[in-house]
């Protein structure tokens, strides 16, 4: 039997030139899954940070500003441990994913793949037609047709790449910030509108011509399964001992027994290989530009179908299975993975959990020293910042003492109020009698009280002469 993998990008012509690549219109039963899932997916990714929950965006990742809401929740900078950890979460949980199951995220999943296949090339597909129809209009010359066909994709593609930048600008700088830069007009926010603008021409670019080659060239993730899969990964394999035989593939013939004859079901149709919106023949293995988007899956099934074969000869399976029928198993790497995905999500629950409502830091004036008074007291001059992470008001708010017997003196008020979500910020004096100090840097517990309640405790230091050792 001939051999004929190939050894370079499917993408790419032997010239060194872009091989466009126009891929027949799916159709099929994972196909309509995966339509499901991108809708879902479509509308929450609009919605998001257009949803309020307890009067918080659902959704936001306000970097310039340090504002992050998750699931509606609000986290600051100073929880940014949390953020860490998550992080971390997910690079293992994507992990474990591609250990057992490929590149599913990719195909079913990726914002890439879902505003590509279910947006970009269906509207391609309305106003170009199918494979056939969008290769002769490529080959066609510039004619009124032609022209008009193009101007009208690319006016919707550019529409659409505009309002898929406004949406992630809602995320970064929240929903109503962006109705309101809406409502003023764009003359009056240009330092924002042209960053716009220029989000929206990396969008088009993407998704009219970068296309496929992000996730051959650009994505890492692409790379990264290379070295996480094996031969007990699911992947979109094909059946390569059912559909070779012991002589190969054999173009379909009526009446003909090819069984005897030796060959396998695969009939050389090559539909799975114009179905793929890569590019490449599912029949030479797991590869690197393989998404995992199951197009293939319903094309050959649909083939096995019209000659009554069984079908199956492309699915969802393992190396192994295929080889040696061998069914799925957990293995130890997976094991492994899953374990330490389930220490770091407890850890990460457990931290939720203790996150405080309330964020205090008191230290030291910089470049102050200690001051000494009457009747042996050593006073200490302190900055406080205390950070409201709630939605309501903190009222009677103040200081006290727990390790030491001493006084804290503020600056302004005694009792004051911290803001819902705000920052406040003033200056204290501590003053603690020498006798009471156990040398000259002592650790001060301090309390912070709403009227009677501990809402938290801090702990900063205090200096005294070194004679009071």
């Amino acid at each position: 039997m001939e051999e004929n993998f190939r050894d370079s990008i499917g993408t790419i012509t032997e010239e060194g030139k872009r091989n466009w690549i126009f891929p027949k219109k799916p159709s099929g039963r994972y196909y309509d899954y995966r339509k499901y899932v991108s809708y879902f997916l479509l509308i929450f990714l609009i919605a998001a940070p257009f949803v309020k929950i307890n009067g918080h965006q659902f959704l936001l990742f306000n970097v310039l500003d340090r504002r992050f809401n998750i699931f509606g929740v609000p986290f600051w900078p100073q929880d940014f441990h949390l953020v860490v950890v998550s992080m971390i979460i997910g690079v293992i949980f994507i992990a474990l994913f591609t250990v057992a199951y490929g590149r599913i995220f990719c195909g079913w999943m990726c914002p890439q793949t879902i505003f590509l296949e279910m947006v970009f090339r269906r509207i391609e597909y309305w106003i170009d037609g199918d494979r056939g129809a969008q290769m002769r209009l490529a080959k066609a010359p510039w004619t009124g047709k032609k022209i008009r066909k193009r101007v009208l994709k690319w006016i919707i593609f550019f529409i659409i790449s505009f309002l898929i930048a406004n949406v992630f600008l809602a995320y970064l700088i929240g929903s109503d910030q962006l109705i309101s830069y809406i409502t003023d007009g764009p003359m009056e926010h240009l330092g924002t509108m042209v960053p716009l603008l220029i989000f929206t021409g990396v969008f088009y670019f993407i998704f009219a011509w970068f296309r496929e080659q992000v996730c051959i060239i650009a994505c890492p993730y692409g790379r990264l399964q290379g070295v996480l899969l094996d031969n007990k990964s699911i992947v979109v394999a094909y059946d390569h001992k059912r559909g070779e035989g012991e002589n190969g593939r054999k173009k379909f013939r009526k009446n003909e027994d090819r069984e005897a004859l030796g060959h396998g079901d695969c009939i050389d149709c090559l539909q799975c290989v114009n179905v793929c919106p890569t590019g490449i023949d599912i029949r030479n293995g797991t590869q690197l530009e393989c998404v995992n988007c199951t197009a293939c899956i319903d094309e050959c099934d649909h083939i096995m179908e019209s000659i009554d074969k069984p079908k199956g000869l492309i699915r969802y399976a393992s190396e192994d299975e295929i080889t040696h029928k061998n069914k799925f198993k957990f293995t130890p790497r997976m094991k492994g993975y899953t374990a330490v995905l389930v220490v770091l999500i407890g850890v990460l629950i457990g931290m939720l959990f203790m996150r405080n409502e309330v964020e205090a830091n008191i230290l030291r004036l910089p470049g102050q020293l200690y001051e000494r008074k009457e009747n042996n007291i050593i006073s200490n001059v302190y900055t406080y910042k205390l950070m409201n992470k709630t939605t309501k008001d903190i009222e009677n708010v103040s200081f006290e003492l727990m390790s030491h017997n001493g006084e804290i003196k503020m600056v302004s008020q005694d009792k004051f109020t911290v803001p819902a979500e705000e920052l406040t910020e003033g200056t204290l004096f501590i003053e603690i009698n020498a006798s009471a100090l156990n040398g000259d840097k002592d650790k001060l517990k301090i309390g912070v009280y709403s009227g009677e309640k501990l809402i938290e405790t801090t702990v900063t230091q205090f200096l005294a002469p070194r004679s009071y050792n």
